[in-house]
């Protein structure tokens, strides 16, 4: 069954390091309704409000030398037991509680590669989705995740 592995977020009033994606491992966050994360800095009204990958591409991407541990990537939700493939744009899934509507694919960044030390071509179509939420919920580490039949 697909659950949740990882939660990560940015808390509001904390400095961006030039050298690593500021994230704080957390075992449960409340999702807030086209907002994100509650108290996370990455939070805000526009589609962009979370970065959701799997745990196995994770995995493949430790074994090729990118650093993968809480946040190193930019995620901050990591799902085990999903394929990459169901994640594709306007794809609801709820986890727990809440649910999310994928938005697009994630690219990296020039940032992303001064952070790893890798080309982000390395990456293209790998690096998870962007999600807005579309109904804002608790989530913790554990908890199931469900791909939603299309409406």
């Amino acid at each position: 069954m697909a659950h949740v592995v990882s939660i990560v977020y940015r808390p509001k009033g904390t400095r961006r390091p030039q050298d690593r994606y500021e994230r704080v491992p957390i075992e449960r966050v409340r999702l807030v309704e086209f907002r994100g994360i509650a108290g996370d800095m990455k939070g805000s009204s526009t589609n962009r409000q979370l970065n959701v990958m799997c745990a196995e591409t994770l995995a493949e991407l430790g074994a090729e030398g990118f650093r993968v541990g809480p946040g190193e990537l930019g995620e901050q939700i990591v799902v085990a037991g999903l394929d990459p493939a169901a994640l594709a744009p306007g794809t609801r899934v709820r986890l727990n509680s809440a649910v999310i509507e994928v938005v697009e694919p994630r690219t990296g960044c020039a940032r992303f590669e001064a952070i790893q030390g890798k080309p982000r071509g390395d990456v293209v179509g790998r690096l998870g989705v962007i999600a807005r939420v579309v109904s804002g919920g608790e989530v913790a580490v554990g908890d199931a995740v469900e791909v939603l039949p299309a409406e």
